[in-house]
């Protein structure tokens, strides 16, 4: 049974473990609905809040119908809200182009609420089809690993380990009507013509096991990757720090390894910062590496941005910066740029540290917001304002990513910088009720 599979792959695999907001990415195809039947099933045991999101790309003319049926069967069907955009971007609007535009509408949506997760309908026909796409492309090993089950800010794909079939399959069991997307069959889009063209020519050549040898590809390349990201701890000195969209690593040893070797470290470092970087551009960015002053900086393209500070080489993604957000309620979760928030009522401990990722507050008003121009704090059992961007600076965080680190406020103060210091105010009396703080990088 399909649901019972679905429950112990992500199980299995770790996935969705909640709390909090999941954004779901439904079409209204057959695969999409599926995620929604099968997500909503879960979400309650998880403790996972839902939110559809759909993109109506103005493509094609019944379009707004479509928008019109997931908005309805979610509500109806699932008590969920639904936020909907359109597009209008026109007939001849090719697949990157649509991709982009859906991708930024979801991402904006996830940081306005505060997602913890975007989940998408990414199955095993997809992976088949992407790998061979990657192949005719001549695509490094992490391209033809193909697509991952997680990405960066949350982006989780629970549906690769199952067939179209069988998801098209459950969605008529469960009565549910999917749109047939028209561009799906157009011949024009190189996906559509793998799918409709080229896969049933292998097929009919080297039977149905064609598409499992496909599958065999992308399992080789990402044991590769495994390796490779298993390697960057071992070699210890490069000193891999990783959060989402972000990885600081040492420069000394990216100048005594071989170029290549130091390529394939900061490739895996990147990785597991969701930052693709091929094989060229990571040979730029060692040499890069290896000549310039603290301070540097070089862009990528795509987003992607390279720093050199102090002693240590940054990577990390330029990200839109998150709004300012309350941390409401007795309890919660809370995502805000590359970091999540937890909050809980408990009772204060006798010592407070001045740095970490744990901290408690007396109770107030909360917000974490990014770092104000000039702001200042006292920090714990410290004597005198200090500068918040000095104090970040002085625990090497690099300098284009304190812009955009986390800053908890109570009562209009700042108290709190995860991971850098916590201010000599709102200190709760030890054994007193308080509300204990955590952060992480994602």
């Amino acid at each position: 049974m399909l649901t019972q599979r679905f429950r112990e792959h992500l199980d299995q695999a770790g996935l969705l473990a909640g709390p909090g907001l999941a954004l779901l990415a439904v079409s209204g195809g057959a695969d999409s609905l599926a995620l929604l039947d099968l997500i909503a099933g879960i979400a309650p045991a998880r403790g996972l809040e839902l939110l559809v999101v759909h993109a109506d790309h103005g493509i094609h003319p019944e379009s707004a119908k479509v928008a019109a049926m997931v908005s309805r069967v979610a509500a109806e069907r699932y008590a969920l809200d639904s936020v909907v955009e359109r597009f209008a971007l026109g007939a001849d609007a090719g697949e990157t182009i649509a991709r982009e535009a859906r991708y930024a509408f979801f991402r904006r949506v996830q940081a306005g609420r505060g997602g913890r997760f975007l989940v998408t309908a990414h199955h095993s026909d997809d992976q088949v089809e992407t790998v061979l796409l990657r192949l005719l492309r001549g695509s490094a090993p992490a391209g033809l690993a193909g697509i991952p089950e997680r990405g960066a800010d949350g982006l989780v794909r629970p549906l690769l380990p199952f067939r179209r079939a069988e998801l098209a399959a459950h969605v008529a069991a469960c009565g549910l009507e999917p749109f047939a997307d028209p561009a799906n069959a157009d011949l024009r889009h190189n996906r559509s013509w793998v799918r409709t063209s080229l896969l049933p020519l292998l097929r009919d050549r080297f039977g149905e096991a064609a598409e499992e040898h496909l599958l065999s590809v992308a399992r080789h390349a990402e044991a590769e990757l495994v390796a490779w990201d298993a390697a960057l701890d071992l070699f210890s000195g490069i000193d891999a720090q990783v959060r989402a969209g972000l990885v600081d690593v040492a420069r000394a040893p990216l100048a005594d390894y071989d170029s290549q070797l130091s390529a394939r470290l900061l490739r895996a470092g990147a990785r597991r910062a969701g930052i693709m970087l091929g094989p060229a551009q990571a040979q730029r960015v060692i040499a890069f590496a290896r000549q310039a002053a603290s301070g540097r900086s070089l862009e990528l393209g795509e987003g992607v941005i390279a720093e050199v500070a102090f002693e240590r080489l940054v990577l990390r993604r330029i990200v839109a910066l998150p709004e300012p957000r309350p941390l409401a309620g007795d309890a919660g979760v809370q995502s805000f740029g590359g970091f999540d928030l937890s909050w809980r009522p408990e009772r204060a401990p006798e010592h407070l540290d001045r740095g970490g990722w744990t901290t408690w507050i007396v109770p107030g008003t909360l917000e974490v917001r990014l770092p104000a121009q000039g702001s200042r704090m006292v920090p714990l059992r410290g004597v005198g304002h200090r500068s918040v961007s000095k104090l970040m600076m002085e625990e090497r965080i690099p300098r284009g990513a304190r812009s955009s680190w986390p800053v908890v406020m109570c009562d209009g103060e700042p108290v709190w910088i995860p991971g850098v210091c916590r201010a000599d105010a709102a200190i709760p009396e030890p054994g007193a009720a308080a509300v204990r703080l955590d952060a992480a990088t994602r």
